[in-house]
Order: structure tokens, then sequence, then C-alpha cells
């Protein structure tokens, strides 16, 4: 049995690597089987030389992102934990002192995974790009505060934002209310994530402005959409006719984000997404962006990872 001494820098810094009644400590034993008293400033490990090693990296790790102002939160030392068993520990100083934008409750918007490192990189320097990848890495939400920091830049005039409307499962056409009234509640994530960027009342005046406009895909046919900073959620789910329609709608000094998770196609049998189209069609144009997420870029509850992993295990096993 090996044993490791850390020291942190004051008290402060290591009461937030302990956690609340020690319980970041508890998630590194549990991981890496060592053992950990934590003592004032100081944390003694003990166990396998390896495994101390790995575990003395995934506290460095926390430590980086601590001291870069970031809050130390069940995903952000879960990925610290992630990187650490991968060698990569390091390379969290990449996460470190870059913020994309400030939401209306004044929190800062920062890329909590190297995935989301790469896919804010991609946007900046692409004029499109696409976002592809499991629920709960950011996608949308990601695409979103980038729009807004666009917009508040004044390196676009106006938000495009705009979804399939698909039924997953469910039958909508009975609701009550005229077409927008009918396909709201497909763009309402596409308004959660505008309402916690700008807060409700500034969405408003900026949308009675037409300033910002949320739509169903339909409404971009015949469209030429210059100057804006253009989003289509849930690309998975069109077809390969409306995918060409909306990619050519782009017009002088616009920006096209476009999201989606090819498992998630709820389009109705033997009709090939448009997403999964456009990635093999336009994969060695100039310009373009192809950002794939994994499961480790899941930044929702840890359980979403956990479920994405198991539906991937089962459907390994039943190709097989």
């Amino acid at each position: 049995m090996a044993e490791k001494q850390i020291e942190f820098n004051n008290m402060e810094t290591a009461l937030d690597i302990f956690g609340n009644q020690d319980e970041n400590i508890r998630l590194l034993e549990k991981t890496f089987g060592v053992t950990a008293v934590c003592r004032g400033m100081q944390v003694k490990l003990t166990g396998d030389e390896a495994q101390l090693a790995c575990a003395e990296k995934a506290l460095n790790a926390m430590t980086e992102l601590l001291q870069s102002g970031a809050p130390l939160e069940e995903q952000s030392i879960r990925y610290c934990i992630s990187l650490a068993c991968d060698g990569d520990e390091e390379k969290v100083k990449e996460l470190t002192g870059d913020f994309i934008a400030i939401t209306a409750k004044g929190k800062p918007i920062r890329p909590k995974t190297l995935g989301q490192k790469e896919y804010i990189n991609a946007i900046k320097k692409h004029a499109i790009t696409f976002g592809v990848g499991p629920a709960g890495t950011g996608k949308t939400y990601l695409a979103v505060a980038m729009a807004v920091k666009a917009f508040k830049a004044h390196e676009v005039s106006r938000i495009i934002l705009t979804r399939p409307a698909v039924e997953a499962g469910e039958k909508l056409g009975f609701l009550p209310g005229d077409l927008q009234d009918k396909v709201d509640p497909y763009l309402r994530p596409l308004y959660d994530a505008l309402f916690d960027m700008l807060g409700i009342e500034k969405y408003q005046a900026l949308f009675e402005k037409q300033l910002i406009e949320v739509a169903p895909l339909a409404y971009m046919r015949g469209r030429t959409l210059d100057d804006a900073f253009i989003i289509l959620d849930e690309a998975q789910n069109t077809s390969c006719e409306q995918m060409k329609m909306f990619l050519t709608r782009m017009g002088a000094n616009s920006k096209v984000v476009v999201t989606g998770d090819i498992t998630q196609i709820d389009l109705p049998n033997h009709t090939k997404s448009g997403l999964v189209d456009a990635l093999e069609v336009l994969k060695d144009v100039d310009g373009i962006a192809d950002m794939r997420f994994s499961d480790k870029d899941v930044v929702r509850h840890r359980l979403v990872q956990a479920i994405i992993k198991a539906y991937d295990r089962a459907n390994q096993q039943k190709n097989i």
C-alpha cells in the first residue's frame, strides 16, 4: 500500500475541494479504490500506487478549475475524474479563463467539457457548424449563447431559431389555437434558452421588433437570411429536401449552427434524415465544421450519461 499527502493553499480551497461532508473526496475514494482522510487543509490518500496517482491528478484538475473561478459542481468533478482516468487532466487548463456570455441572472456561461470548448471554437471560426451528439451535451444552449453574444456585439442584426415540427410519438394536432399555437410546444426548448440568456422582458422587446424570430422550419422556405445568426435545432428530424432548403437560405454576413442527435430520429420509416445526409454530402466542403459530442460531454444530471451508455450497450447487443 502506498500513501500520498496533498496540501492545499488555503482553507477555503480545501473546503471547496472536499465538498459538503467531504462528498467530493468520497467520490474519489469510490472511483479509484483509495482511502482518504481529510484534516485541515490536507488530505491523506492511501491505496494502490497507480490509483493514488490518478486520484492526485483528479484533485489537481479540480484545483485548477476552482482557481479559474469556475464552480465545482458534481458534473465538473466527475469530468475531472474522467480526464484523470484517461491521463488528460492537464487539458482541464483549456477550460479555464473563458466564458461565452452572462445570463439574465448574472451567471457566466462557460464550456464545461473539452468537447464544448471545441464546439464553441468551431462556431467562432466557421460559417456553418454542425453540432451532433447525445442529449444533455449543451448543443442548443451553447449555440443560443453564441447567437446572443454575436447579437450584443453587433456582429449580426438578428437571431433566427428554427426546428422541424415532427411529432416524437405524441399527436398534438388536437390542441386548440392557430398554427403558431400548435407548433409552439416544439419550439419550447429554444424559448427556454432565450429566456435564460436575455430574460423574458428583453426577449419580448426584441421579438416585437422582429430582431429575434423563433419559428418552425417550414417558415424558412423562400427566404434569404442576411446578417443573421441562424440555429436549426433537432435537425435529425429534417428530410433531405428540408435540410438543403434550410442551408441554402443562408445570406451575406450570416452564421449557421445545425444541432441534432442522430440516435433520436422521429421520421417515418424509410425516410432518410436530412442531418445524416448533409454530414455525408458536405464532409469535404471548406468552411463547414462537423463537431461530434460523446457521452463524456453530457452536462445534465449524471444519470443522463448513464442512460445514454446503457442504450448504446443495448443497441450494440442487438446488432451482434
